[in-house]
């Protein structure tokens, strides 16, 4: 039986060293400071035999406007009413605090289950604040360390009796069901298996990765709460709200995706605090782990510098691209700026010629069709494979519309071409004297792929390769065969 673990409390209890230990990854941005956790992070944890889903939350503050921290307590309430159990979280080392009276009793109100955990409790310096944690009457406070470990049996020891009843609370209700006769598996046809080459297309079991990356303030976290139809993401006026890259599940019109909301990136030279440091590599690596990355833009100001350079990034690391552009609804010539952006885009980005350019508007939804139908798209592009008859005959053609040069009298003869791998597409072209051939002469085949096989936008890597000569006998000295040594016979002596 798996059930849901909302960690929530103060600012800089250590909650994220906990979630992160849970998980056993490092996946939530961990640094002194209070307040770095914003937005609601799940995770799959493993403790002992038990395997649960665990939630990490943003600090709870004394916070109820529509400012950030009022919004971040907001989030933080919509994960307890989620969560099966919650484990409330102090600081054994700085004890007790007026706010952690006020939030056990919103706690103990709101979760049927609340577990107490003293954190930071190794060695004596918690000892008060481990005695002092019974006033909240949350039961026998437990004794943890996050960051070095301790405490994870006891905690165990706890969730069991509690998971134990939730799995006997299914179960009654399953059998209950199957006596109504409402088992929700008579009925359900069985898909024939998919071909192997189709075995690359998005399941419940390999859902789409998407990561959505941009400048601070593009729209991000709006864009993905509109497609997910929830306010799960921590959104607002202010810049630089997102820090963790969150992962979210989800079906988008049919499409089986996980949507990757990451930090916004600033230019490297204004970035100088060390949690922003920590936020945009966090992002970096969200667009290693995805598939399809949309760049999105502002519409008051697209193609900035800082975007060309997140787009180039994504070619480089073989991903699949989409450039979409947020805050639509707020142009008034549509049709002029569209043409002026189509003309940049081509300009400023000849690495993604042919990439969908897509405008949207976050708050009103308009253009997340297009969006969602590009992204396929573009994801149907990525994993395109060429026979190599075709290659080959397409090959054909290229050369003799234009001949590869002759640098320095040498005549490079390409022989042969054949795809490597999908993911992005890659092509290996057999010919003599590889590293003569010109750049210009690879973009001329390479931009020849995309036109010839309708494989826009996608990167596609182009490899020149030496066929080396397999004659095992060349350069060796020549001999008499033995059959003709036999025939001639021994030579007589004079």
């Amino acid at each position: 039986m798996s059930f849901t673990l909302a960690i929530v409390g103060r600012p800089n209890v250590g909650k994220s060293t906990l979630f992160n230990r849970l998980v056993g990854k490092r996946l939530a941005l961990v640094d002194d400071q209070p307040g770095v956790t914003r937005d609601l992070r799940e995770g799959d944890a493993r403790l002992g035999h038990l395997r649960f889903t665990v939630i990490d939350t943003a600090g709870l503050e004394e916070a109820t406007d529509e400012s950030l921290q009022g919004r971040m307590r907001k989030l933080t309430e919509r994960a307890v009413d989620m969560a099966d159990i919650c484990l409330f979280v102090v600081d054994a080392r700085a004890g007790l605090t007026a706010s952690d009276h006020f939030f056990a009793d919103i706690l103990r109100k709101r979760s049927a289950h609340v577990i107490l955990a003293a954190n930071k409790a190794e060695g004596r310096a918690g000892e008060d604040g481990l005695i002092e944690a019974y006033e909240l009457g949350l039961g026998e406070p437990l004794r943890l360390s996050a960051e070095h470990g301790e405490g994870m049996s006891e905690l165990a020891a706890v969730l069991d009796p509690i998971a134990e009843s939730f799995a006997k609370k299914e179960a009654a209700a399953a059998d209950a069901m199957e006596q109504a006769g409402l088992t929700p598996d008579t009925d359900i046809d069985v898909d024939e298996e998919p071909e192997e080459d189709e075995s690359w297309r998005p399941s419940d079991e390999r859902p789409l990765q998407v990561a959505v990356v941009g400048r601070p303030n593009a729209g991000k976290s709006t864009l993905i709460n509109k497609i997910i139809g929830e306010d799960r993401l921590l959104t607002g006026p202010e810049a630089g709200i997102t820090r963790d890259s969150i992962s979210l599940r989800t079906e988008w019109d049919g499409l089986p995706v996980r949507i990757f909301d990451t930090a916004g990136m600033r230019k490297k030279a204004k970035v100088q605090d060390k949690l922003e440091r920590l936020s945009v590599s966090d992002g970096l690596r969200a667009v290693k782990f995805a598939e399809v990355v949309v760049v999105l833009l502002d519409a008051a100001i697209p193609f900035e510098q800082q975007d060309l350079r997140i787009a180039d990034l994504a070619e480089r690391e073989g991903r699949a691209v989409v450039v979409a552009v947020n805050k639509w609804d707020l142009e008034e010539d549509k049709q002029g700026k569209l043409r002026d952006l189509k003309e940049s885009f081509e300009r400023l980005l000849p690495q993604l010629r042919g990439a969908p350019l897509v405008t949207v508007s976050a708050k009103t939804g308009r253009g997340l069709d297009r969006l969602n139908a590009a992204i396929v798209r573009a994801h149907e592009v990525w994993n395109s494979r060429v026979s190599t008859a075709k290659l080959n005959r397409w090959l054909i053609g290229m050369l003799e519309q234009h001949p590869p040069p002759a640098p320095q009298g040498k005549r490079i003869r390409m022989r042969y071409m054949t795809q490597a791998k999908t993911r992005p597409p890659a092509f290996v072209v057999m010919c003599s004297h590889p590293d003569k051939v010109p750049d210009s002469y690879s973009r001329y085949l390479t931009n020849g792929l995309r036109e010839g096989f309708d494989m826009p936008g996608t990167p596609i890597r182009l490899y020149l390769r030496s066929q080396a000569d397999k004659n095992p006998y060349k350069g060796r000295k020549k001999a008499t065969p033995s059959r003709l040594r036999k025939h001639l016979g021994k030579p007589k002596l004079s």
